[in-house]
Parts: structure tokens; sequence; C-alpha cells
């Protein structure tokens, strides 16, 4: 958390209220956010213009007009704040704050303190970046293709939903998204991948793209702390079907939801729906 549909609605919510805006100052009180320091982050950014936002995967991109873009992972509880006054008293979770020369300020909020900023040449971000640079396609129809997909999963024997938590293998699932498009598709999360007929692996190809879009669509999902830049709760937790509901029975089939560890993340699924399969690994 946050994953792809939340950043998206956080990069919508920031294109409309930061995008012409010109940075005055730039501070922190945790200089570990800012990639390279402080002083790299005032001298490139003072003066420059946000000329838009931008998103790959789950990072955010603020590109200025000096050809610089500003790189920002949110992690687990990073948000952004817009404030009209910079004299409002900081919220103690505040760590980073850019003061703009309209008299507004956009605050980073991150309880955890694990989030990151890095500032990057406009257009190499995916080469400069570690995180961008084996970054897989994006979850829509035009840039995720089923076959690429299903050669894919054949290459790994471990659970495939691990498999599509590796960012590599396609852009922006998180634990969250991957419970859910896994039981959308009616697959067990233990399930190895290399064992997924091409018709398993085209059901799971379309529920993430469907379910990711639905998710954005709606605000993104707030189970725990995320708000957008404009501090809206998302709306996708209340059609959630399994994630964080064990204990209560599958909307499918009324079979209780039960919650197990898969690569040290917390998993939820349908035992009925959702049945492991033995097959040979391939």
């Amino acid at each position: 958390m946050p994953e792809l549909p939340e950043v998206e609605n956080v990069r919508r919510g920031l294109t409309a209220l930061i995008v012409g805006k010109t940075v005055q100052a730039v501070g922190t009180d945790w200089a570990k956010i800012l990639v390279g320091g402080l002083e790299g982050f005032q001298q490139a950014l003072t003066g420059a213009t946000v000329t838009a936002v931008e998103r790959r995967g789950k990072y955010l991109l603020l590109r200025f007009d000096n050809a610089l873009t500003l790189v920002s992972h949110l992690r687990m509880e990073g948000k952004y704040q817009l404030v009209l006054d910079p004299a409002e008293p900081k919220h103690r979770f505040v760590h980073v704050w850019f003061t703009f020369s309209d008299g507004t300020q956009l605050r980073y909020h991150d309880m955890r303190k694990f989030g990151r900023m890095q500032l990057v040449p406009t257009g190499s971000e995916a080469t400069a970046v570690a995180g961008l640079a084996k970054m897989g396609p994006e979850p829509t129809a035009e840039t995720f293709a089923a076959p690429a997909f299903y050669r894919e999963l054949r290459r790994h024997k471990q659970a495939v939903k691990s498999v599509i938590l590796d960012q590599s293998v396609v852009a922006g699932v998180g634990n969250i998204y991957a419970d859910e498009t896994l039981w959308l598709a009616e697959l067990n999360p233990e399930q190895p991948a290399c064992t997924l007929t091409q018709k398993e692996a085209a059901r799971l190809h379309d529920a993430i793209i469907a379910e990711l879009a639905a998710a954005t669509d709606l605000g993104g999902t707030s189970v725990h702390s995320f708000v957008d830049a404009s501090g809206k709760r998302g709306g996708f937790q209340e059609r959630l079907h399994v994630y964080d509901r064990e204990g209560t029975g599958c909307d499918r089939c009324g079979t209780t939801i039960v919650k197990i560890k898969v690569g040290q993340r917390g998993t939820h699924y349908c035992p009925k729906c959702q049945p492991l399969r033995k097959r040979k690994l391939r």
C-alpha cells in the first residue's frame, strides 16, 4: 500500500493541485527521504516550475521545466497534501515540504519514513532509478499482452501470487490486488505459476486489467491510511471479495475465506473457489 490505483489517484490529484506552480524552497526534517540530500534538491528545484505529474507502476514522476524529474515512491504510508498557508503547523509525520511562489506548500507525510524521492534528468528514469529499470508493462489492454504474460508465467516455478507481485512481470500489482485478481480468476495463490494453463493465464491477465481499472475509477482502496492528494479516501474497499475478509463467507460460494502466508505476505482466498491443483512442474 499504496498500489497502482492509489498512486494513480494521487497523480490525478497532484496534477490538478500543483502543475504550473514554481518552487521557492524545499525543506525536510528527515533528509534520508531525499536521495542525494537536501542541498541538491534546493539547488535543482528552486525556481523550477512543475509541468506535469505522471506515473509508472507505483512511482510518481513530477516533471519540471528545467528538464529534471522528481521520482517519488510512496512505499507503505507516504502521502501528499497541499496547504494554502505554509505557516500552518506541520503534522509530526510531515517530513518533506515544497514551498511554492504563490504561497502554497506541498507537504509529504510518511509515518514510517520509508518513502524516497530522487531527482534525475527527464527521460533517464528507466535507467537512473533501480525500481524502474526492470519495470514490467502497465496493466492495460494496450500494453499488457496475454501471450507474453503466459510465456512469463511458464518460466516460474514459485507461487503465482509471488510472480504477479514481481514488478518486472506486470507493473503496479500489490498485495491487495494480487489476492483480489486471483479470486476473480479462480486460481489458488500457491499454484506454481508454470502449471497454469493458457486459459487460466488469460483469465488472470484479464482480471488484473479489470480489477486495477475498477479500483482506480473508485479512487483506490482505503483499508488502512490511504487518502489521495485532496485528503479523500478511496471507495474500492467496499468491493473487496477476499482481502482482509478471513472468517467471512465467500461472495461466490459462501465458503469461509482463509488467510495464509505466501512469500511472507498475508494472503486471502476461498478454498472451494480457488483449489490448489496438483500438476507436474514444467
